[in-house]
């Protein structure tokens, strides 16, 4: 919600201090696609600990549960 206000302050502030209809559109696109990179990398961060609870249960199911059950 915070990435989607930013920008439309930002679009805001662009066309009160005179720049074109066209500028303002770039600049919101770019920073529309700014904030949707950045998002998405705290996204990562957020659910990192999870990520990395899969990858060891993962690890383990394939080093020990399978191993075992093919002897």
């Amino acid at each position: 919600m915070f990435e989607l206000i930013f920008i439309l302050v930002f679009a805001a502030t662009l066309l009160v201090t005179g720049f074109t209809m066209v500028t303002v559109i770039g600049a919101t696109f770019l920073a529309f696609a700014v904030m949707f990179i950045l998002g998405m990398v705290g996204m990562v961060f957020k659910l990192l600990p999870w990520i990395i609870v899969i990858a060891v249960g993962y690890w383990f199911f394939k080093n020990y549960v399978v191993q075992s059950r093919r002897y």
